[in-house]
């Protein structure tokens, strides 16, 4: 009995007969009735029951089993309370050290994602700056369409003040308003395009802002993880949670958690790509509208060169014209006073050959004749009549050609003071004026 006592380190081996409870044994006491039975003893003075030999031999060896059997199945009991404790120790640390394993695989996939999402954060950061950048351009590119507006406009409105007969639709006056009319379309096109921009610039910024929601979940889902990845048993900041175990209905699986961050960049990244098309499209955009705008200002300005030309040369023309009419005037003018000079001279013979058939009327009788010399003053009379009609007639007609001289001058005069208007114009306001045209880079939106 004494080596049951000793600590059992592996399982005992099995009885061959199995151990049981014996079943109580119910012992009937017998009576002595004999001659020599104590039975009538109670009539001594005390009455005991006695058992027999057997029966207390049978009870020690009831007790005996029994303590046996107790202490048998103690022990059997102890030895799988030590198995189970080493098992349920060995798995608590397989347990346990498999979910830190888990965990530190968890702490890994979120440090990768909130990697990612913090580099798509910043890039589209870098991107929303790049492209408000471009929208700023377009701002400036459209307050600088303002000045070739106002100079086109202003050209046209000083152009209204030429004067019959130079107030044409000429070629300039057609560059100018392609012009005003290009400006127009410009200025429609910056506009729409600002407005993309910023509902471009907006959609970034909402997109960065989710990404930044979801950055800040994992960066405290990590920070919570790699916590839990540094308790261990001899922490003293942990405690029990029984209610800790149980699935918030809430929860996402890892295919759906993986899912929604990959969907957010996916989502960041096509509105990156968008953003980054909008800026090489605004870009080209810019590029195309100062070129344009530089083309047809130049175009204007060649118009305006050519037009200014062809007035000067129609004012030195009208000015030679004028200056041979003003010859002309002068050299008909002494025209005029030589007529009236040669028409006043024939007026003494007219006299004289008048006064001499008038005198030679008054002759007496037969001597009234129709003589050679009457023939003759009849004749130097008529040729004296018709001299001065002829005289007459070329000085009206030399009076007529003056005054369509004098008429000619004024109409030359008053032309040129129109040309030396539209020149002033031409010239003096509109190119002028339009020396303030923006560079290219002005136009471009980097000035």
């Amino acid at each position: 009995m004494a080596q049951m006592d000793v600590l059992l380190t592996k399982e005992p081996t099995p009885q061959a007969v199995p151990a049981c409870e014996l079943p109580r044994k119910v012992y009937d006491v017998a009576r002595n009735a004999g001659a020599c039975s104590s039975s009538g003893l109670a009539n001594a003075g005390f009455h005991s029951a006695k058992y027999l030999v057997d029966e207390w031999s049978q009870n020690c060896y009831a007790r005996y089993h029994q303590a046996f059997a107790d202490r048998d199945q103690s022990e059997r009991r102890r030895h799988e309370s030590q198995q189970l404790a080493a098992k349920t120790q060995a798995l608590a640390r397989r347990s346990q050290d498999d979910a830190t394993r888990k965990v530190g695989a968890r702490l890994q996939d979120t440090h990768g994602w909130k990697s990612e999402l913090q580099r798509e954060v910043g890039e589209l950061d870098a991107e929303s700056d790049l492209l408000l950048a471009q929208k700023q351009r377009l701002a400036r590119a459209l307050d600088a369409t303002s000045v070739p507006f106002s100079i086109a406009t202003d050209n046209l409105q000083c152009r209204e003040r030429r004067q019959h007969p130079d107030l044409v639709r000429d070629c300039v006056e057609t560059e100018l308003l392609k012009e005003v009319e290009l400006i127009r379309n410009i200025q429609e096109l910056l506009k729409r395009t600002i407005m993309q921009a910023v509902n471009q610039i907006r959609l970034n910024r909402e997109q960065k802002e989710t990404c930044e929601m979801d950055w800040s979940d994992k960066v405290e889902a990590y920070n919570i993880d790699q916590a839990c990845a540094h308790y261990h048993n001899q922490s003293t900041d942990v405690q029990f949670h029984p209610h800790s175990s149980k699935f918030e209905e809430s929860a996402s699986t890892p295919e759906t958690w993986a899912r929604f961050t990959q969907e957010n960049l996916c989502r960041a990244e096509r509105e990156r790509r968008a953003s980054a098309n909008l800026r090489v499209l605004i870009d080209c955009i810019l590029r195309d509208v100062a070129e344009d705008l530089r083309l047809q200002c130049d175009a204007v300005n060649l118009a305006f060169g050519r037009r200014c030309e062809e007035l000067e040369d129609t004012r030195h023309k009208l000015q030679n014209h004028l200056h041979k009419t003003l010859r002309e005037i002068t050299e008909q003018e002494h025209n005029v006073a030589a007529l009236r000079q040669a028409i006043k001279d024939k007026e003494a013979p007219l006299k004289v050959a008048q006064t001499r058939l008038y005198q030679r009327s008054h002759r007496p009788n037969v001597e009234l004749c129709r003589d050679a010399a009457q023939f003759r003053l009849m004749s130097e009379v008529e040729e004296l009549n018709m001299s001065l009609t002829a005289l007459k007639e070329k000085l009206l007609e030399a009076e007529q050609s003056l005054r369509n001289l004098e008429d000619t001058r004024m109409d030359l005069e008053k032309d040129l003071a129109v040309k030396a208007n539209s020149l002033f114009i031409d010239r003096q306001k509109c190119m002028t004026h339009r020396a303030c045209y923006p560079t290219i880079l002005q136009l471009a939106g980097y000035q």
